[in-house]
C-alpha cells in the first residue's frame, strides 16, 4: 500500500475524532493547551493503537482467507465508512450531555472513535500490508486534527461536525473500491 493511501485513510478514521474534538471544543468557553493536548494524544494514541490489534489478531488467520481478502478488506472499509456517514446524520444527544474534560468520558470517547482503526487494521493483515507506518500516520494526523479540532469548536461553533464524519466516511468507501478495483484488475 503507497503512502498516499495510507494518509487517505488516516484522515478518514480521523474525521470522528475530529468531529468530536469540534463538538468538545463548542462545550468549552475557553480553551486551555493542556486539555486541547490530552484529547489530542487519547485521541491519536487509541487510533494508533487500535489499527495494531486488528492488525495482529487478522495476522493469525489472514491465509485462512487470502483468495477473498481485497473483498474482506472492501467489504469492512464499505461498512465502516457507512455506518460514519449514518452516525453523522443521527443526533447525538449524549454527547452533548457528557463533560469530555473529565478523563473517563474523554477515555469513552477515544475508544468510540477509534473502534473502526481496529476494521482497519484488521483490512490491513488481509491485504498483507506492514503496520508500522500506517500506525504512525494514523496516531499523527488523528493527533493533530484532534488538537486543532478542540480550537475550532471554540471558534467556529458546531456547524462542520455532521459534515466532517460523512467526508471521513466517503473517503473510507472511496480506499475500499480502491483496494477492490486494484485486485480484481
Amino acid at each position: 500500500m503507497n503512502l498516499v493511501t495510507i494518509i487517505i485513510i488516516a484522515v478518514g478514521l480521523a474525521m470522528d475524532a475530529f468531529a468530536v474534538s469540534i463538538a468538545s471544543g463548542v462545550t468549552l468557553k475557553r480553551v486551555r493547551l493542556s486539555y486541547a493536548l490530552r484529547m489530542a494524544l487519547f485521541f491519536g494514541g487509541f487510533q494508533a493503537v487500535m489499527p495494531l490489534i486488528g492488525w495482529l489478531v487478522g495476522s493469525s488467520f489472514s491465509s485462512y482467507i487470502a483468495a477473498f481478502d481485497h473483498w474482506v478488506a472492501f467489504g469492512l472499509l464499505a461498512f465502516i465508512g457507512g455506518k460514519m456517514i449514518y452516525e453523522s446524520t443521527v443526533l447525538k444527544e449524549a454527547e452533548k450531555k457528557t463533560d469530555p474534560r473529565k478523563l473517563i468520558v474523554l477515555f469513552v470517547l477515544a475508544i468510540a472513535t477509534s473502534i473502526d482503526a481496529l476494521a482497519v487494521g484488521l483490512s490491513f493483515s488481509v491485504l498483507n500490508v506492514t503496520i508500522v507506518e500506517p500506525v504512525i500516520i494514523i496516531g499523527l494526523i488523528t493527533f493533530l486534527l484532534s488538537f486543532a479540532g478542540v480550537y475550532i469548536g471554540t471558534k467556529a461553533g458546531s456547524m462542520f461536525e455532521n459534515k466532517i464524519e460523512i467526508i471521513g466516511g466517503v473517503i473510507l468507501i472511496g480506499v475500499g473500491i480502491k483496494i477492490l478495483i486494484e485486485h480484481l484488475f
